[in-house]
């Protein structure tokens, strides 16, 4: 009977504190299911998007989607190096500014950076109250 309720007593222990690579590996989890999530989002806004512009002109679509004499590069591999690009710039731009403001703050760890940020930036209060009156604000005069 002890043997039993030994191994209980582990697995209550264990569901208690959980060990930091099964903090991890939750958090792996957690962020591919975002990923998928938003990734399916995306590619279910952009295929209706495809289907909207098709059914509503199917000749400019058909235009665009081919290359011709007068065009020399088709709508959607001009929109497809755009897009390339764009996004090249976006995370060069947001490292950039990303490592100029760990630079500056002179922090090492992610630590560091969230004990500047608190000490730089007013706490947030925990009440539940608000600090405006929201109907107030709104109200139309």
């Amino acid at each position: 009977m002890e043997a039993a309720g030994a191994g209980a007593g582990v697995t209550a222990s264990r569901l208690e504190a959980p060990e930091p690579s099964d903090d991890r590996l939750f958090l792996v989890k957690g962020g591919l299911f975002l990923g998928t999530v938003a990734a399916a989002g995306m590619l279910a806004e952009f295929v209706t998007t495809l289907s909207l512009t098709k059914k509503k002109s199917p000749e400019w679509f058909s235009k665009g989607s081919t290359a011709t004499a007068a065009l020399p590069e088709s709508g959607s591999a001009l929109a497809l190096r755009a897009l390339g690009w764009g996004s090249l710039y976006a995370w060069c731009g947001v490292g950039v500014i990303s490592f100029a403001v760990w630079k500056v703050l002179g922090v090492h760890s992610m630590k560091d950076f969230r004990s500047k940020m608190q000490s730089v930036f007013p706490t947030i209060p925990k009440n539940s109250e608000s600090a405006v009156e929201w109907e107030e604000a709104l109200k139309s005069k």
